[in-house]
């Protein structure tokens, strides 16, 4: 899960999605980074924790990161938060096996239309409408990947 500055969209992301996964029993593998190095080493938005925690989880203890190009090696998937976040993530892929595991998060709830995750940065009333629209994207996610 791939955001700008892996301190709202992209940690949330993860900590949905890996709720999920850890109440289907799967054993995959999930993270966050950010494709900016602004906030490394921090902690989620206050309003990112404040939203998971409204929906029962906590996300407090993640720390941010930023995407690196050997992430294309380690994932079999890689979602990006809005278009300037995959065009960055592209940028660093070496070949087409690489670019393929780039995806667009909201594709899986709007096949093809090439949405963006609004960046609730800015907007502290933006958070619950970002955490819906994740939660949908990672419901699907968890429906069609599993083999």
């Amino acid at each position: 899960m791939v955001c700008l500055g892996n301190i709202c969209r992209s940690p949330l992301a993860e900590g949905i999605l890996q709720h999920k996964i850890d109440h289907a029993g799967l054993n995959w593998q999930v993270d966050s980074a950010g494709t900016g190095s602004w906030h490394v080493g921090k902690k989620p938005h206050k309003g990112s924790i404040q939203v998971a925690q409204e929906h029962g989880l906590d996300i407090s203890t993640q720390r941010a990161r930023q995407f690196k190009a050997d992430d294309l090696n380690s994932y079999d998937h890689i979602f990006a938060m809005d278009a300037s976040n995959y065009r960055d993530i592209i940028s660093l892929a070496s070949n087409d096996i690489q670019k393929a595991k780039v995806k667009l998060l909201l594709n899986e709830t709007y096949p093809a239309q090439n949405r963006g995750v609004p960046d609730p940065y800015w907007n502290d009333d933006g958070f619950e409408e970002v955490y819906q629209l994740i939660e949908a994207a990672c419901t699907l996610i968890l429906e069609n990947y599993q083999d």
